[in-house]
């Protein structure tokens, strides 16, 4: 028998976040504010990673390595954000980087080095938070590879067609209940859970379960799973309160989207490469 799902909490919206817009202090450095390591980025999909890890950087993370799942890093710089540090996905692993939250899975592809390199990554966290997204979920409902992924909070990041291939349902029947979709994969896998799409569903581990009331259809274009698989690395490693940083970045995320539509950029065209200015400028309060 099932446990009952708890009851919904409040919405997700900006008045429910005072964390994310908190000031800094002025004695803080780099190092104040986290490390984010973002592991993804097969042949052909090294976009995918650097979109995740400029938002990390732009979301306030203090620094931000990416290590790319092929046997050397396609990039020596990335010329557009230097500030990134990238590496080989085995380098980044093997490495002492003192990183606080783990992204993994955007366009890392459903080789064998990619289950291996998420294999490993599971290992070698030692409880420091991950966010597993995009083809980390597909090699998960695959089988490739297994939750054994220790101790330390998992944020799943599925999009519809995502759930229903780790619950074994179609598309069409996670968005049918939304709601309980992301209620069933929390208890199946003890994990935070984001249900992308219109009105993203939060769910945390205990079944508590919120509805963002941020976004618009130009989110439905490539990379922006990417960047809020970011977002919530960066905030999460920021050590903002855990379920503050998950809904935060959710509506982050959606909040930008709508600036720029404000401002005739979107919805229609918008591009996921420019969310992460916008999400900025709201943190700042602009």
């Amino acid at each position: 028998m099932n446990t009952p799902a708890p009851s919904a909490g409040a919405p997700i919206d900006r008045a429910s976040l005072p964390a994310l817009f908190a000031p800094r202090g002025v004695d803080t450095h780099k190092g104040s504010f986290g490390t984010v390591g973002v592991v993804g980025g097969g042949p052909g999909m090294a976009g995918a990673a650097l979109l995740a890890a400029r938002a990390a950087l732009k979301t306030g993370a203090g620094k931000v390595l990416v290590g790319f799942a092929q046997e050397a890093s396609p990039l020596a710089c990335d010329p557009l954000q230097p500030e990134l540090m990238l590496r080989d996905a085995r380098s980044l692993l093997e490495g002492e980087w003192g990183i606080t939250a783990w992204v993994a899975g955007c366009g890392i592809g459903t080789t064998a080095l990619a289950a291996n390199t998420l294999s490993e990554l599971f290992v070698l966290r030692r409880g420091a938070p991950l966010v597993l997204d995009a083809d980390g979920l597909n090699l998960l409902a695959q089988g490739d590879v297994k939750p054994n992924w220790g101790p330390g909070p998992v944020v799943l990041t599925p999009h519809p067609a995502e759930a229903g291939r780790l619950l074994g349902l179609s598309a069409a029947q996670v968005q049918a209940d939304r709601r309980d979709a992301a209620w069933q994969l929390a208890q199946r896998f003890g994990a935070w859970v984001v249900l992308k799409g219109a009105a993203t569903v939060v769910c945390s581990p205990d079944g508590s379960r919120r509805t963002n009331t941020s976004g618009n259809p130009g989110l439905a274009t490539a990379g922006t799973g990417d960047v809020l698989a970011g977002m919530l690395g960066s905030l999460i490693a920021q050590a903002l309160p855990f379920e503050q940083a998950v809904a935060g970045a959710v509506w982050l995320h959606g909040a930008a989207a709508d600036a720029l539509a404000g401002h005739g950029i979107g919805p229609i065209g918008l591009t996921a490469g420019e969310l992460a200015d916008a999400a900025r400028a709201l943190r700042n309060g602009r």
